[in-house]
């Protein structure tokens, strides 16, 4: 693993010890914690990265249907997290066919 990369996965760990967030509203529950989503989502990292152009693999798609809207919403909705474009997550559930509603994004 470059030095880079080990940077970019510490600050991305530190990020998800320091947040727990639960998403409520809409009668629909994030019954996980913002640290627990963001493990789930490790497998899309490199779909989320800013101006990449891999698209989400099987795994990371498997981790989103998983995951489900309200936690995807929480992450999307949360504190920044380092190396992650919002906006490409926010386009993951078209991606993986995930019959999701979108989420409402906080400014």
């Amino acid at each position: 693993m470059k030095a880079s990369q080990s940077i970019t996965l510490a600050i991305f760990v530190l990020l998800l010890v320091t947040a727990s967030v639960v998403q409520k509203g809409e009668g629909l529950t994030c019954g996980s914690t913002f640290f627990s989503a963001m493990v789930q989502l490790i497998p899309c990292r490199a779909a989320l990265a800013p101006f990449s152009t891999i698209p989400p693999s099987e795994a990371c798609c498997k981790a989103i249907k998983t995951l489900g809207q309200p936690c995807l919403c929480v992450l999307v909705n949360g504190p920044p997290i380092s190396g992650v474009d919002r906006n490409m997550a926010l386009e993951l559930p078209d991606k993986c066919t995930a019959n999701f509603a979108p989420c409402d994004m906080m400014k």
